[in-house]
């Protein structure tokens, strides 16, 4: 059995502002509203992962880890548009978001390019931000567990060699069909989600590696519901969408784990 008190892991709770706020003014506000209400933990690490032209900004004044939202599998060249690992490493970005529901859904990304993207995270000491889960018709058709299974496999193809890094890695949870949506998965789906997380990493890696990498929870998160998604789940932490952009309702949820 794996075990699922993760105490001696600090929490983990990530922001991604996605395609907002509008402008540099808004950002600093949500930036000087969450500082000003979250309340300092050493068992506390907070991420924030905002439009990628923000970063250098936010770097300078807000005191956070950043990452960023996502990133191209080449290092360098021809691609117009696209950021690569090397560039977010060079201004300082320790995390990227890695196949987001969102990019695979409006941009067609494939798990193929979601591999791609892990490892040129993993070569270029970037911290991926994995993002994994179901849609509405494959859960309705009972089929989540061979999905998010294959997903990971996917995600991991050819990747040999994670340990120089593993406690810095995360995979996010993320129930297409919670995103935005106020549904959410019962606490006995989330747990067995996360069991099977752990098992597939187990039997890709080994039981060492599936234990230090930090599993989240993301969809639909807020206040209310954001304590139990972790401590009735055994979950690391938690990927906050639209309650990171309430700067007082995201210190709220942070301050759960103080």
């Amino acid at each position: 059995m794996f075990n699922n008190n993760t105490d001696n892991k600090p929490k983990i709770i990530i922001a991604n502002w996605k395609m907002n706020p509008d402008s540099f003014g808004e950002t600093d506000n949500l930036i000087k509203i969450i500082k000003k209400g979250i309340k300092k933990s050493d068992n506390l690490k907070v991420i924030i992962c905002p439009p990628a032209v923000y970063l250098s900004k936010i770097k300078a004044n807000s005191g956070f880890d950043l990452g960023i939202q996502n990133i191209f599998w080449e290092d360098r060249g021809a691609f117009t548009g696209e950021i690569s690992a090397i560039i977010a490493k060079n201004l300082k970005i320790k995390y990227t978001i890695i196949g987001h529901s969102e990019r695979r859904k409006y941009l067609n990304e494939t798990d193929e390019m979601v591999n791609l993207k892990m490892q040129s995270a993993l070569k270029n000491k970037l911290s991926p931000i994995l993002c994994i889960g179901e849609t509405l018709e494959e859960k309705k058709k009972d089929v989540t567990s061979g999905v998010i299974t294959n997903q990971l496999k996917k995600a991991f193809k050819g990747i040999s060699n994670i340990k120089y890094s593993i406690s810095n890695i995360c995979i996010a949870y993320e129930p297409v069909w919670a995103i935005g949506t106020s549904k959410t998965p019962s606490i006995d789906e989330i747990m067995s989600v996360n069991l099977l997380i752990k098992k597939t990493i187990s039997n890709l890696y080994d039981r060492e590696t599936a234990e230090k990498i930090s599993i989240l929870y993301g969809g639909s998160v807020d206040s209310k519901n954001a304590f139990d998604f972790v401590d009735k789940t055994g979950m690391d932490g938690l990927l906050i969408g639209g309650a990171s952009l309430n700067g007082s309702e995201f210190a709220r949820i942070v301050n759960l784990f103080e």
